[in-house]
């Protein structure tokens, strides 16, 4: 993968104070939310240590965390907004047929017929199930539902992904209007 920006994945954002001894709200993204805590040392988007946690326990949404050197409520929510990251070396390589969603950021997104519909911009999921941002080469980003029926094939050793987007999403929104003078 190279640049080191794709070797971190993105875990976890930290969240209010909670209580008045240093504890936060950590709204994680990963499977286990407790998983959180085995990874102890948490790091910046740039790769510089954030935070470390000292003791965890699950809550709605995540986690609740102390975290050392973080004593009192000022401090805790200091950290509100903070994004956390682990490196991809501590995770498990993924089985056969099977990927981390960050592996889809970057990747081509085209057509069966092959026409390029832009590339993966982000991997996002706003309550409703995992969205893809597709970057075309010109104009406005657009979302793409991360389903069997929109994204067909995942190709990662090819640097690609099959779509079939909605014909909504395909439609020039220009076609058949006239010029207004």
């Amino acid at each position: 993968m190279g640049d080191e920006k794709h070797n971190l994945i993105f875990v976890a954002q930290v969240g209010a104070a909670h209580g008045v001894r240093g504890e936060v709200k950590v709204t994680t993204f990963t499977a286990d939310p407790m998983a959180l805590a085995a990874y102890k040392t948490l790091m910046r988007q740039d790769g510089s240590p954030a935070l470390t946690i000292a003791s965890a326990r699950p809550a709605k949404g995540g986690l609740v965390a102390r975290l050392k050197g973080v004593d009192d409520r000022n401090a805790a929510e200091a950290l509100r907004g903070l994004k956390l990251y682990i490196s991809r070396d501590s995770l498990p390589e993924p089985e056969e047929d099977e990927f981390y969603l960050a592996d889809l950021i970057g990747l081509s997104v085209e057509t069966a017929e092959g026409e390029l519909l832009g590339k993966v911009k982000t991997v996002q999921d706003f309550g409703a199930g995992d969205l893809l941002e597709i970057q075309p080469r010109a104009g406005a980003t657009w979302w793409l539902p991360f389903t069997r029926e929109a994204v067909p094939q995942v190709l990662i050793a090819q640097g690609k992904l099959i779509a079939a987007p909605p014909a909504s999403i395909e439609a020039d929104p220009n076609e058949g209007r006239e010029e207004e003078d």
